[in-house]
């Protein structure tokens, strides 16, 4: 394996790939440390899984379960960009995309037939959902905020809406019938093989999951939603909303939670139309649409259907008798409940506060809005955001601390790493989960349609979790507050861990604080407002929530953190930031030939790959070349050379070419050894600046074709992302 292997994703990620790779390359080789590209992008994992199926020209590694396999290797260095975690809408998008490139992949089969099928369907659950992270995380994350973006972010405040007393805007969440109100949980003090057995009422007796491996001082906790209770509960906000004229809008992870939330997603979709389903009830069954694909996927099947000119009016009614709905996309129609995967709730709700509490209704318009989050679990977190931001006011970018976050997500740590053990019910019973002697571990009475879930966090990346904790909080000094909700029952066993290993080790000093979420982020928001850093400590899922709310905050995009995965084995991984934004910025490219894709996080990233690699391989090269990068993007970020929003502004293209000027002059100044490679570069790129931006910018404001949107033409993208000759040559020398 290279040195350092790099991943090739999807959307804007992917594009900004074609123009910077070749730089990365060139500077590492000049240096001669090695770099290779790993294709995890969605089409690719599904070509990966059916290269046998595809000709000998079509069919390409399982670069994940490579990757994967690589996290043992104690030199692992990878850097990983955000990639698509797939809706069923958005598979189903690949895969006839693929199959219009002659790529035959087969279809997906929603509801399997015959064992063909069922095979079929297995090995696109490997692709669905949060298909690579718990491959690759095999550590837990290190996410902070670098000083020179934290300055530049202060010196330079992005735009934040204002807040006052009187907004509408709350949170709503279940209080009774939800994963939290249900939640079990169970630490092991022995070694254990778990058995999930459902019984229904007639006595039927079927085993959902066996031979579950648990190690000792395990935690696993099980739960489930009732869809009853969140059908009265979605009924209750829809009228509410209504009585106080605000929008209406739900807020899930269906594409993390493959499994759970694409179902209460489709409950919503069920409860908001309801009147459609019960008047056009046969006609809709007819057309093969679940609720749970979204309202897009009932429009697309409408078109080509002689029920279009029946079901479309009532759609409208529909929308003028209930609450105004959140838009996704006002100018194109698109509406929260379109598509599962278009509001993911770490994103959307950052956004969200971000923007003043306000979303968009129909006609483009901000208003005050309810964010309707089922479970209570973190919902807590954003209630108690937006109540301080009520009493307060808005935070200000150019004073405020920083919120950096160390988050357990190691071996498939929490929720996320569920989707093996979640189930829909088929109909009214008891689930039953019991070890190999036969102890009953959890009961449960549950109801057709209800949700079951079980999680595990495994002891020793609890224990690795707790120490880099710890370690950071000696390194910053700043107030660290572990995220933890003593009246959850997974939260309460985590407590008492956290303490244990607390005392293992050197806290003298330290100023560590455990709080449930709602007094976390009251607790965190005072904190910041003074100025002053903090560290949170949380879960995985809370990791997500965090590492998007806080920095979209502070410096207006999560994309600008550097995350650190410390892999257990003594590699490391390190990610980009968040990709929430990427199918917006993709479109604009398609449009107008501008990519305003921040590639900062790549730049961050390859830093602390570069010095990883020098101490875990004593590569010294990588040690001059890190710190030199470092210097590069201090200057790209003084002389404001990010990527600007509009057609004829520089973009990720001119970006890269100044990135490429400031580290090659850097290195021509203080790369020591290996000055001497990159002071011709230093002075071609310098003498031709002028010609060179002027050869990026011109190429601005029309139309391109890609090649496709999940799998481009390569030869097309890269013709696109390198349009400038003189650079190329000069990177190419």
């Amino acid at each position: 394996m290279s040195d350092i292997v790099y991943t090739y994703t999807d959307e804007a990620p992917a594009m900004a790939t074609f123009s910077l790779y070749p730089i990365i390359k060139k500077f590492l080789n000049e240096a001669g440390i090695s770099i290779s590209l790993s294709d995890i992008s969605l089409a690719g994992r599904i070509m990966a899984n059916f290269s046998q199926d595809l000709k000998p020209d079509q069919g390409i590694p399982d670069y994940l379960e490579i990757l994967g396999d690589s996290t043992n290797d104690k030199f692992a260095n990878i850097i990983k960009l955000p990639n698509i975690s797939a809706s069923i809408p958005q598979l189903n998008a690949a895969i006839d995309e693929l199959r219009k490139k002659g790529i035959n992949v087969p279809l997906y089969p929603t509801n399997p037939k015959n064992d063909d099928e069922k095979e079929i369907n297995e090995i696109y659950a490997k692709v669905l959902g949060s298909a690579v992270n718990p491959v690759l995380r095999q550590g837990n994350s290190d996410r902070r905020s670098v000083k020179a973006v934290k300055d530049y972010a202060k010196e330079f405040p992005h735009k934040v809406g204002s807040w006052d007393k009187s907004s509408k805007t709350c949170v709503r969440y279940m209080n009774d019938g939800d994963f939290y109100s249900n939640e079990k949980s169970h630490l092991f003090d022995e070694a254990a093989n778990l058995k999930v057995e459902f019984i229904s009422k007639n006595g039927e007796k079927s085993t959902l999951k066996q031979n579950l491996s648990i190690q000792k001082n395990e935690i696993v906790d099980a739960t489930f939603m009732s869809v009853n209770k969140l059908e009265d509960f979605i009924k209750q906000c829809i009228d509410e909303a209504k009585k106080n004229d605000i929008i209406f809008s739900i807020h899930l992870k269906a594409t993390m939670m493959k499994i759970s939330d694409p179902v209460i997603f489709g409950h919503a979709v069920r409860v908001y139309f309801k009147e459609l389903f019960n008047e056009f009830k046969d006609e809709i069954s007819k057309l093969k649409f679940n609720e749970k694909d979204g309202l897009k996927d009932l429009e697309n099947k409408l078109e080509n259907s002689n029920l279009k000119d029946k079901i479309k009016p009532k759609l409208v009614q529909i929308y003028n008798n209930n609450p105004r709905i959140a838009m996704v996309d006002s100018d194109k129609g698109i509406t929260n409940l379109h598509v599962p995967s278009d509001i993911i709730v770490d994103a959307s709700m950052a956004a969200m506060i971000r923007n003043g509490g306000k979303m968009w209704d129909k006609d483009g318009k901000a208003d005050d809005c309810m964010a309707v989050i089922p479970d209570k679990t973190y919902a807590t977190l954003y209630e108690s955001v937006i109540e301080n931001l009520k009493e307060h006011g808005k935070l200000d970018p150019a004073k405020i601390g920083s919120v950096s976050n160390i988050g357990l997500m190691a071996k498939k740590a929490e929720e996320y790493g569920s989707h093996d053990k979640t189930f829909i019910m088929q109909n009214d019973g008891t689930i039953i989960v019991s070890d190999d002697k036969n102890r009953e571990i959890f009961k449960f009475e549950v109801c057709k349609g209800d949700i079951f879930r079980m999680c595990q966090a495994k002891d020793d990346a609890i224990k690795n979790w707790v120490e880099l904790a710890a370690n950071r909080a000696q390194i910053t000094k700043s107030k660290t507050i572990f995220w933890l909700d003593e009246k959850r029952a997974h939260d309460n066993i985590m407590i008492n861990q956290v303490k244990k290993y607390l005392k293992e080790l050197d806290t003298n000093g330290l100023d560590l604080e455990i709080l449930a979420p709602q007094d976390a982020a009251k607790l965190t928001l005072e904190i910041i407002r003074k100025g002053k850093d903090v560290i949170s400590v949380t879960g995985n899922v809370l990791r997500d929530y965090l590492t998007d709310l806080f920095p979209i905050l502070e410096l207006g995009t999560s994309a600008k953190m550097l995350s650190v995965v410390p892999l257990l084995q003594g590699g490391g991984m390190f990610e980009t930031g968040a990709g929430g934004s990427a199918p917006k910025i993709a479109s604009q490219l398609i449009e107008e030939n501008h990519l305003r894709w921040d590639s900062l996080g790549e730049f961050l990233a390859l830093s602390a790959s570069l010095d990883h690699l020098y101490r875990v391989k004593n590569t010294n090269n990588a040690l001059i070349l890190s710190n030199t990068l470092e210097e590069a993007i201090s200057m790209l970020l003084k002389n404001d050379k990010s990527p600007k929003k509009n057609v004829g502004e520089l973009d990720n293209r001119g970006s890269h070419f100044y990135l490429a000027l400031y580290w090659a002059l850097s290195l021509a100044k203080n790369g020591k050894e290996l000055s001497c490679k990159f002071k011709n570069m230093a002075k071609s790129l310098q003498d031709n600046e002028e010609k060179i931006l002027d050869e990026l910018s011109k190429v601005q404001g029309s139309s391109v074709d890609v090649g496709g949107y999940y799998k481009f033409d390569d030869e097309k993208m890269s013709q696109i992302m390198r349009p400038s000759k003189t650079l190329n040559d000069i990177i190419n020398e």
